[in-house]
């Protein structure tokens, strides 16, 4: 009980501290009771517990603490699975990209196939053919075409 006193009993010049159950008497005989003294209150700045954190990281503190080295297996490793993640999204976005390089290539080369079939059909047209077997010298033929016909028995008769 005596650690629970704010003061103690060489500063009462009497062998035991006052209790509660003292009389008034003592009061008006001229002692002096001690009591705390009586200074300003002064509010009590709160730690602030980030800007020690940070402190103690950058000045190296916190690499030296010993969760920080019996858990290094484990920081290591978590540090490696980051790597491992950072990695796989640099190939998938160069898939990613590849994927949309080649998918471009592909509506090109379907727009060129298009244009060629259309270019094509439009050349193997009578009238277009015409004009070019003109140019090389070739007449169309006034007679539209018509079926020959023979029978077996007039080719052997003919050979006879």
């Amino acid at each position: 009980m005596k650690e629970n006193l704010k003061y103690n009993d060489q500063d009462l010049g009497v062998n035991s501290p006052l209790t509660p159950g003292d009389s008034p008497a003592e009061e008006d005989l001229g002692y002096e009771t001690p009591g705390p003294a009586k200074e300003p209150v002064k509010p009590v700045k709160k730690a602030n517990k980030s800007r020690k954190a940070v402190q103690d990281f950058l000045g190296g503190d916190y690499l030296s603490k010993e969760w920080v080295t019996g858990n290094l297996s484990y920081i290591l490793y978590v540090a490696f699975l980051a790597m491992i993640y950072i990695a796989n999204t640099y190939y998938t976005e160069k898939k990613f990209n590849t994927i949309e390089r080649t998918k471009n290539e592909l509506k090109e080369l379907r727009y060129e196939y298009i244009t060629t079939k259309s270019v094509l059909m439009f050349q193997g047209r009578q009238s277009e053919i015409s004009k070019r077997a003109v140019i090389q010298g070739l007449k169309e033929a006034k007679m539209p075409p018509f079926k020959i016909l023979y029978s077996g028995e007039s080719l052997q008769s003919k050979k006879k």
